[in-house]
């Protein structure tokens, strides 16, 4: 008797759309994609409206609150004319002396900080204040690898996106000036009782002295180190041009 040929049943089970590989290739992008969004909307934004609040002040509110503290945060936005060219030039002469010269790094800073602590010297790092800026604005504090990726990411884009003129006047209402202090106007007017743009050299060179530790240091009635930083600092400021 013959077989009867039976035909073969079609595989009716539908191929996966994606294979994970494919779904985590896709998250990742996408990720990527909306951060580049979000950071330059950020960025662009920035460029022209005053930043509110920086993750540090966040972050120290965080830990007074932890640790049974009073919230204080002195933070009073002014426009860049209204800052002292004395406090400009100062930052500029204890912090990033190739300022204006530079595209965001000092590649010969970075190589001299990174040679100092290969021998175990505690010395000046080699951000920016390009750099600075864009770690206070953008990002948390930390040593991280992914951390110091993301703030080399915001400073090119800063660079890019924003004058060097913008970029002074952005670090000098952000940065912290003291316990609770941020910015050259809350700082002047803790430290100096004044405005900032009426900062003398001296006291210009006082806030830019302690800014290696500002919750640490003095500007004014300060410790025999901090004086002759201001020394220093006031020294250079005569020789420093601001040219944005």
């Amino acid at each position: 008797m013959a077989k009867k040929n039976t035909p073969k049943k079609k595989n009716t089970k539908t191929p996966k759309k994606r294979n994970v590989g494919q779904k985590i290739f896709r998250f990742i992008w996408k990720a990527i994609l909306w951060f580049n969004i979000i950071s330059v909307f950020f960025v662009l934004l920035y460029k022209f409206v005053p930043v509110p609040f920086t993750p540090l002040m966040i972050i120290r509110a965080i830990e007074q609150k932890s640790d049974g503290k009073e919230m204080t945060c002195s933070h009073d936005w002014v426009p860049i004319e209204e800052i002292s060219p004395n406090l400009q030039k100062a930052v500029i002469s204890s912090e990033d002396g190739k300022f204006l010269e530079h595209n965001g790094f000092d590649f010969k800073s970075m190589q001299k900080a990174y040679e100092g602590n290969q021998k175990g010297k505690k010395i000046k790092g080699g951000s920016t204040i390009s750099q600075q800026t864009a770690k206070n604005v953008f990002l948390w504090q930390g040593r991280s690898y992914l951390r110091k990726g993301l703030e080399a990411y915001y400073t090119v884009l800063i660079e890019l996106l924003w004058s060097k003129k913008r970029i002074m006047e952005v670090y000098l209402n952000s940065i912290e000036m003291g316990n609770g202090i941020y910015g050259a106007q809350a700082a002047s007017k803790y430290w100096y009782h004044k405005e900032a743009k009426n900062l003398s050299r001296n006291e210009a060179a006082g806030i830019a002295a302690i800014l290696p530790n500002p919750r640490k240091f003095k500007a004014s009635n300060s410790s025999n180190y901090i004086n002759r930083r201001k020394a220093t600092i006031s020294k250079y400021i005569g020789y420093t041009k601001l040219e944005y």
